[in-house]
């Protein structure tokens, strides 16, 4: 669909091209998007704060012709697509954004992503820096869970590790360690695809993941009787051993499944179980 574009006039108008600036034919001035892919040989990163994109120049030259098309874009204050690609084929798209700084020094344009309705405010918006930092910090963090969910399905083959359901509408990128604890990156070897159901009993304490990768269901789960959905949702995987990925250093990391299973552990102790 990217590729293929939207028909226009007789035609179609593409939104990406094959390098990250990209100008379709239709368009005579500026360009129409830029992007991120996930293996690509620029070094695009958010500010350490997060506040605003660094989308790296086309090449070394400032003066190529598609670092000056966003140079126009920054001056003329023309509105673009950005595409982040969080696996090779897959993208998020946030639109608008806005060049708003450019260093010839470090070969790096300055992004901004603003909020839609803001579109058309006069230049000399007072709230303008203000409200494109907020948004842009929304959009990092949003880009990093996507990313995070993507690769972390693609390396379980987009299954659940216990009980292997297909549907990708219905899984998750459950962190081992929480994301809000320094331990918690947002790294695959942090992650578990799971379906709907166990990523949340897993997130309730319901059943853990020890270290050697088998499932430990909690004692008062295993007593419960309830109907079908209890005994083969929970009450059956208590022991089973959970898919992992093929690549070792996708696989679940066991110092940080022990982690998480000290808290299931004391939660249990909590509970007198």
């Amino acid at each position: 669909m990217l590729a293929t574009g939207f028909p226009y006039q007789g035609g179609f108008v593409r939104l990406v091209g094959p390098q990250g600036i990209f100008k379709p034919m239709q368009i005579r001035r500026y360009p129409l998007s830029i992007t991120t892919t996930s293996q690509g040989p620029y070094q695009d990163a958010f500010e350490p704060e997060g506040k605003y994109l660094l989308y790296s120049y086309r090449g070394s030259d400032p003066n190529h012709h598609e670092n000056r098309g966003l140079r126009d874009a920054m001056r003329d204050r023309i509105p673009l697509i950005y595409f982040h690609s969080t696996v090779p084929g897959h993208y998020l798209a946030v639109w608008p954004v806005f060049i708003i700084h450019d260093n010839p020094g470090q070969l790096m344009f300055t992004v901004a992503v603003d909020d839609p309705f803001q579109l058309g405010r006069s230049a000399d918006d007072a709230d303008e820096e203000i409200r494109r930092g907020y948004v842009t910090r929304l959009v990092r963090q949003r880009i990093h869970q996507r990313t995070f969910r993507d690769r972390v399905l693609m390396a379980y083959r987009e299954q659940c590790a216990i009980c292997r359901l297909r549907h990708t509408s219905l899984l998750d990128a459950a962190h081992i360690v929480a994301d809000s604890s320094p331990e918690g990156e947002p790294v695959v070897s942090n992650g578990l695809s799971l379906c709907k159901l166990h990523h949340a009993a897993y997130d309730r304490l319901y059943f853990s993941v020890r270290p050697d990768y088998r499932v430990e269901v909690r004692p008062e789960i295993m007593e419960e009787r309830d109907g079908p959905m209890l005994l083969h949702g929970l009450q059956n995987i208590h022991e089973i051993k959970i898919q992992v990925p093929t690549r070792v250093r996708d696989q679940p990391d066991p110092r940080l499944l022990g982690i998480r299973h000290d808290v299931f552990m004391s939660e249990r102790e909590s509970r007198g179980a």
